[in-house]
């Protein structure tokens, strides 16, 4: 898609970005997929139905990535965050995600959750939001008057210097056959995890049989390639036979646009992307913040306010709308927490559920399926000490209850059990 200047070209990928969201908030509100009930249903009740719609997203973003790339149609070396940099930042990924796991267990939802629940009516959700975009706000701009961020304070003195420079980019395809060659050994390995991962999908005639697990998995997974389609393939014709992408045109402004007005205030937050919602929703609270100044009005922003509406969009069509606040004092405190929890992981593990767990994944960055696997760690477990307290109260401590979670998820074995399930 071409465009003769910045603001249509911008104009159609923030419109195009918009018609992706609310899809993806209408569907997500229409199937319940949550990512936060899937580790639920696993962990509680042994039902994998909402763990393979989101394994469905995964396995369809991925495949839509590589083959889109193979074709010259995506490019998501660039991207914003930069998922396949080759600076794996190891233990971010797994703090944060842990953190993330432990915090929308606890604030209901993960942070694309939170905007569906939001649209549907959920008031609990609002301050969710509010707290997630001051934090994340925080920790990427710093302090007034200072040059700190609260990434810079709490984590960046200790966890940058245990980060591992690569030899090459960390996607699998990559570090498997190196820069040079990363592209074809990425399109093999993709389509060798996808097609592995469609056969476990629908294997059995339960989730085959599910039409609301198919859809949201199918949705949720194209929306993210439909993102990454159009902030790929949006350009800007210079008039002098160059083509820009939105990015690189914000970068050059001053070389190629006729007016000094109307500049972004960043390059980064144009370059080639898909869908995340932690980092966007301190975009939003800037843009907000600035008395809606357009220069702020960045793709996440516009992605954060189309999950909303389309889930507002939904629950108004289907009745669903309900408003909803807190139970009691232990819950508002429940939701607080895990709102700071989501925040910290969110930044510091560069995604959410979504942000990682799919659009991380479909780049099949090394970085994503550590934040994946930490952040249903720490759900899950979350989830077990919760059971446990739960049934036995007073008498299961918070350790009797960690050791026979983690012996519940067979991590450690079963003669370490400190306390029997019912």
């Amino acid at each position: 898609m071409l465009f003769e200047s910045f603001p249509a070209a911008a104009a159609a990928v923030l419109a195009s970005i918009f018609v992706l969201a609310f899809i993806l908030g209408a569907v997500a509100n229409k199937t319940n997929f949550c990512t936060m009930g899937a580790v639920s249903d696993w962990v509680n009740m042994g039902d994998t139905g909402r763990m393979k719609s989101w394994f469905l997203a995964m396995t369809v973003a991925m495949l839509g990535v590589i083959l889109f790339e193979a074709f010259g149609l995506i490019s998501a070396d660039g991207a914003f965050p930069p998922y396949r940099s080759s600076q794996l930042a190891w233990v971010e990924h797994l703090l944060g995600g842990l953190m993330f796991g432990i915090g929308m267990t606890l604030a209901s939802g993960c942070g694309n959750k939170t905007l569906v629940r939001i649209g549907g009516g959920n008031i609990k959700s609002i301050m969710v939001l509010m707290i997630i975009a001051l934090i994340a706000y925080f920790m990427i701009n710093p302090f007034p008057g200072t040059a700190h961020t609260l990434y810079s304070l709490l984590f960046y003195p200790w966890t940058n210097p245990m980060s591992i420079g690569l030899w090459s980019q960390q996607d699998l395809g990559s570090l498997v056959a190196g820069n040079e060659h990363g592209a074809v050994a990425r399109l093999v390995i993709g389509l060798v995890i996808g097609a592995a991962a469609l056969f476990l999908i629908f294997r059995k005639a339960d989730f085959r049989g599910s039409f609301d697990h198919i859809l949201g998995g199918l949705v949720v997974g194209l929306v993210v390639v439909g993102a990454w389609y159009v902030t790929s393939t949006v350009q800007i014709d210079d008039g002098m036979d160059g083509r820009h992408g939105l990015q690189a045109y914000v970068q050059d402004w001053d070389f190629l646009a006729d007016d000094p007005d109307g500049r972004p205030g960043e390059a980064a937050p144009w370059a080639t992307q898909s869908f995340t919602f932690i980092n966007p929703m301190g975009q939003t609270l800037r843009y907000v913040g600035s008395g809606f100044d357009t220069s702020l009005l960045y793709i996440g922003v516009i992605a954060l306010v189309g999950v909303i509406v389309g889930s507002f969009f939904w629950a108004m069509v289907s009745g669903a709308f309900r408003v909803e606040w807190f139970a009691s004092a232990r819950d508002f405190f429940n939701h607080l927490i895990g709102a700071v929890l989501m925040a910290f992981g969110g930044v510091l593990a560069m995604g959410c559920t979504i942000g990682q767990g799919v659009t991380g994944i479909s780049t099949l960055a090394l970085g994503g399926f550590l934040t994946f696997g930490a952040i249903v760690l720490g759900a899950a477990m979350t989830m077990k000490i919760q059971y446990y307290k739960m049934l036995y109260e007073d008498e299961a401590t918070f350790f009797k209850a960690f050791v026979t979670g983690l012996v519940d998820l067979r991590l450690l074995p079963a003669r370490l059990r400190k306390l029997e399930a019912m």
